[in-house]
């Protein structure tokens, strides 16, 4: 014989359990900022410059790009050479991106890298073929998601916000690191 308040706790733990499911999060670490950088700029030497944004900047950079600046510290390299290295985080659909950008002297994308991967899906970002839409662009194109930019069903949101991303660093580079060179 079933005892009737057991069962009915039973029942309510079971119902309950299907009102709040469990997420996995698949975090995928692809590389190392080391890894990136020899990778973007081929082990050419760097120097770290610590970069805090003021108000102002971080106000005009969002203005011109249309994207909200979630940091103000950047953490940038100046290349040998010309050139630069970004290491920034974007916002996917729920996780944050880790990803690493190389810039022309002149401010236009010579490429990027995804770091490390949070979401559970969407991780067709990381195809090459679909990051080297990117590369050649900067400040004085405003880049929109089907528009210049393709994009990957079941990845909209993190495609979108690489992009956003792309036009903020962009917009960095234009209003505050051409003015580090």
């Amino acid at each position: 014989m079933i005892n009737r308040r057991k069962f009915t706790q039973f029942l309510g733990l079971t119902a309950g359990s299907m009102m709040f499911p469990a997420f996995v999060v698949n975090a995928k670490t692809y590389l190392t900022i080391e890894q990136a950088k020899n990778l973007l700029w081929d082990g050419a030497a760097m120097t770290q410059i610590p970069l805090e944004l003021t108000k102002q900047q971080a106000k005009a950079i969002q203005s011109a790009s249309d994207v909200r600046v979630r940091n103000k510290t950047l953490h940038v390299w100046k290349v040998q050479g010309g050139g630069w290295f970004i290491v920034d985080q974007i916002i996917g659909k729920h996780e944050n991106i880790d990803m690493a950008f190389a810039y022309h002297e002149d401010g236009t994308v010579k490429g990027f890298e995804i770091m490390t991967y949070r979401e559970t899906y969407g991780y067709e970002v990381a195809n090459p073929k679909w990051r080297a839409q990117f590369h050649g662009k900067n400040f004085s194109q405003h880049l929109k998601l089907d528009h210049q930019i393709k994009n990957i069903s079941g990845a909209t949101l993190s495609c979108r916000h690489i992009t956003d991303g792309i036009n903020r660093l962009n917009h960095t580079w234009k209003l505050v690191l051409q003015n580090l060179a």
